[in-house]
């Protein structure tokens, strides 16, 4: 039997998943963090055996991890622990229950710097760590505004629960599948604004043909999209790079300047994207070096797949 082709990240039905969070928030609530801690293990265990596919890309990611650094063991189930401690992260910051002056922040003076100057700028993330730390300290700081691009639909049922715990939770949401003009104008009257854009740099778009580049990740060519950096040449605006990261018990925020005002010359520009991907991609492997089970992306990255709607929730 042949194998099934990898699908595209869009097209991953996170619903149950979702389902099973809003129980464990509830015993959370009433019993707090141990017993939560008690009760998500048969539920990730149920999912687990529910959810093969996510199960083995999992194990193959874990696997490339550990050819560099050591991987502790039960690595998938507690991979699978890190994203339910993550997604219980995610509902108490917008549940107005997580501390966010206990997260400590790296890199944050040169952007600070930008902002008291009045200037915007560009922020690429990844799905590593809890990228709602950001957002959430937006809004403590009412002069930080923050767009982030996301595309939603595959992630409507945790949107809609972010939603009930805080209405503001989606306010600085734009939901996005191609980047056209129109858009490209009016994120850059926000910069101009002295706001912050914030966009993935390991998500291949939702097309049928996406623009992306091969660089090398975890011992092996993987693809990733050009559109952040396309977008940071037509912003025309400093870009940092951000990594949330949970360490020894606590939340780090850090910053890393990418490029003071990113430049793609027309006539070595595919060249100069290609840079601006393996830069990126050693980042973002530097992290998941220091932390294999904090970047969420389950599905097999180092594929370039075709987008299968029929498994998407509506």
């Amino acid at each position: 039997m042949s194998q099934a082709a990898p699908r595209h990240w869009a097209a991953i039905n996170e619903v149950s998943f979702v389902a099973g969070m809003r129980l464990l928030f509830w015993i959370f609530r009433v019993l707090g963090r141990w017993p939560f801690r008690v009760m998500l293990y048969p539920v990730l265990c149920w999912y687990l055996l529910a959810a093969p596919r996510a199960r083995r890309v999992s194990g193959a990611y874990l696997r490339r991890v550990s050819a560099f650094a050591p991987v502790p063991r039960l690595g998938v189930l507690r991979h699978f622990a890190a994203f339910a401690e993550s997604i219980l992260d995610k509902m108490l910051l917008w549940g107005g229950l997580f501390d966010t002056r206990s997260v400590t922040l790296h890199g944050v003076d040169s952007v600070n710097a930008m902002l008291a100057r009045g200037q915007g700028g560009l922020l690429v993330c990844s799905h590593f760590g809890n990228l709602e730390l950001s957002r959430v300290l937006s809004l403590d700081r009412p002069d930080v505004k923050i767009t982030v691009l996301v595309h939603t639909r595959h992630a409507q049922a945790f949107n809609r629960m972010l939603a009930r715990l805080n209405p503001a939770s989606a306010l600085n949401l734009m939901q996005v599948t191609d980047m056209d003009a129109a858009m490209a104008m009016q994120l850059s009257e926000r910069v101009s604004r002295g706001e912050l854009v914030v966009i993935a740099g390991d998500r291949v778009p939702v097309s049928d043909q996406p623009r992306v580049a091969m660089a090398d990740f975890l011992g092996s060519p993987a693809p990733f999209p050009v559109g952040p950096y396309i977008l940071a040449g037509v912003l025309q605006c400093p870009v940092y790079l951000i990594f949330p990261l949970q360490r020894d018990g606590g939340s780090e925020l850090h910053f890393e300047l990418f490029s003071e005002g990113l430049r793609l010359p027309r006539k070595a520009r595919e060249a100069a994207l290609q840079d601006c991907v393996q830069r990126y991609s050693a980042r973002l492997q530097h992290y998941c070096l220091q932390a294999p089970l904090q970047w969420f992306n389950f599905y097999d990255f180092w594929h370039l797949p075709k987008l299968d709607t029929s498994d998407a929730p509506g």
